[in-house]
């Protein structure tokens, strides 16, 4: 069976965005199915919906950090820190790895102009660049959880 990370890859290379690639490989860790993740995720990518926002990979990992970690009741202000924590030292680690969270300038265009989006496409950047932050978004996330979980994620 493949890594968590490798799977994140062949996802996306196979079409899903980025947000849907890092987020569905811990669906069975939150105990959701991948279709509900698959769906909530589908706006994230690209950006936030191609706006070249925070990078959907990133996105992915912070959903899925809510997904395990965060509260359904607003009075559960102990489980909201820790899951702001936790994306906290994602995102810090992120950075410290790639230079920032945003999409464009991970791509080092606007993908939310046209020409940038035509740019990244003769660039074919979302396939020669992407998968490395896919692949960095599931490897740093699941150090994160293996920081507080001993490796194992529970669900909240």
């Amino acid at each position: 069976m493949e890594n968590r990370s490798e799977e994140a890859v062949s996802r996306f290379m196979q079409g899903y965005n980025c947000a849907q690639a890092v987020s569905s490989v811990f669906a069975g860790d939150a105990g959701v199915s991948e279709e509900v993740i698959l769906r909530a995720a589908t706006g994230f990518g690209a950006g936030a919906g191609r706006t070249g926002g925070m990078c959907g990979a990133v996105s992915g990992a912070v959903l899925a950090i809510g997904l395990l970690f965060g509260s359904t009741d607003p009075g559960e202000k102990e489980a909201k820190d820790r899951t702001y924590g936790l994306t906290q030292e994602f995102i810090a680690r992120f950075v410290r790895k790639n230079g920032t969270v945003s999409c464009t300038g991970l791509l080092g265009c606007d993908i939310s102009t046209n020409e940038g989006l035509a740019r990244a496409r003769e660039q074919n950047l979302t396939r020669t660049l992407c998968p490395r932050y896919v692949k960095d978004a599931v490897e740093i996330l699941e150090e994160v959880l293996a920081s507080v979980t001993s490796g194992r994620p529970t669900m909240r």
